[in-house]
């Protein structure tokens, strides 16, 4: 018998000192346990506000990289031109590659204004091929020209001066050049009616410096705008001009796509804030009469109210580490469907989520809590 009430106070001690932390982790863990079917509605609603905004904010920023990526396949955003028609320095390629640091591809071309041996007029091209498989992979090439005195013609051009697909001549100011076409260029635009040549033979035939310098520059539109100005200093002597068409696309692409990302993630979070409002006052209403014991009992308004708003804050950060690996998940997904590419999990968005989750579930907390504060002992007790 003292071995039973010895045993009996020990257990009692060890109650009387443990930390109040464990009694209020257990009340956590029985509130959600008795209440499943409203928990774990709110909680369902947190994994996918957290699992929509995860995704949203790693598709932030790698749609945006992705996107610039494939604008690079059209080809030139910047365009560089000798003032007045004129070559530009023989340096411009080096320096205009110095500005870029590996942020774009350059490719110069010289054209002139050529003839055939029947006297009809064609735009002759010097071009180096290996720059402008780059920076125009949206052409249509059926063969690239590897060798000196060969040509790759427009779809256009071609009836003009090798109606046959035989070798022909183009003369300027007197020099004549024997070229052999090796392959067509088709793009539906001016290229189409070229004929274009290796850089080398170009200049050893015409004497003609490259005239224009093409970029096509990678990085959002202000970093774009901020090489152009670099570019413009680097080489005063040259007209610095963006193509419109695909600057102007792009930025206009990026900003519906970010928009699009940022309102789809704020309307799942607002729908997802009132299904846990809604969850948090049927709550109330639910334990309105444990709550009046626990008032009867001596707890503080404070108490009652720190101990909900716990509950609705470990309810956010669950949801939120449920939803921010479901979050990873659908970014992968939508990135290979997309892009047929992988996006890169940035774990560095996890607190962000988390702390978002939680501000969500608190915020959703106050009109319940208000509620709370109205709960009367003495009426609830006597079953009014």
């Amino acid at each position: 018998m003292n071995s039973v009430s010895h045993s009996a106070r020990e257990v009692a001690a060890s109650r009387a000192n443990a930390p109040h932390t464990s009694m209020f982790l257990r009340m956590l863990v029985r509130a959600a346990v008795l209440r499943r079917g409203r928990a774990l509605s709110a909680l369902f609603a947190m994994v996918v506000a957290a699992a929509v905004a995860t995704a949203m904010m790693n598709l932030y920023v790698d749609v945006q990289a992705k996107l610039v990526r494939e604008f690079r396949n059209f080809g030139a955003n910047i365009i560089l031109v000798g003032r007045g028609g004129a070559s530009l320095p023989v340096d411009a390629l080096a320096k205009a590659e110095a500005v870029l640091a590996g942020r774009g591809v350059v490719a110069p071309f010289g054209l002139v204004v050529a003839r055939t041996t029947d006297g009809q007029s064609i735009v002759a091209v010097g071009a180096d091929f290996d720059r402008v498989r780059q920076l125009d992979r949206w052409w249509s090439v059926s063969n690239w020209p590897s060798s000196a005195d060969e040509a790759l013609v427009g779809a256009r051009a071609l009836p003009v001066v090798s109606p046959k697909n035989q070798p022909f001549d183009l003369e300027f100011q007197g020099h004549t050049i024997h070229l052999t076409t090796v392959g067509t260029v088709r793009t539906g635009a001016a290229e189409d009616s070229r004929v274009y040549i290796p850089m080398a033979d170009f200049v050893s035939w015409t004497g003609v410096k490259p005239s224009t310098v093409e970029v096509a520059a990678t990085g959002s539109p202000e970093e774009i705008s901020a090489i152009m100005h670099q570019l413009a200093a680097a080489i005063p002597t040259a007209e610095v001009r963006p193509v419109r068409q695909i600057m102007e696309g792009e930025a206009r692409v990026l900003g519906k796509t970010r928009a699009t990302l940022l309102a789809a993630a704020a309307l799942i979070i607002l729908t997802a804030a009132l299904c846990v409002l809604s969850t948090l006052i049927g709550w109330v209403f639910d334990r309105r009469r444990d709550f009046a014991i626990m008032k009867a009992l001596g707890a503080s308004d404070r108490m009652l109210n720190g101990f909900f708003a716990a509950e609705a804050a470990a309810l956010g950060a669950f949801g939120a580490l449920i939803g921010f690996v479901a979050g990873i998940g659908i970014a992968e997904w939508i990135g290979r469907v997309n892009f047929h590419a992988p996006v890169t999990p940035r774990f560095a968005v996890l607190p962000f989520v988390l702390a978002g989750s939680i501000v969500v579930t608190l915020l959703s907390a106050i009109l319940p809590i208000s509620l709370l504060r109205r709960v009367q002992p003495a009426v609830i007790l006597r079953g009014e």
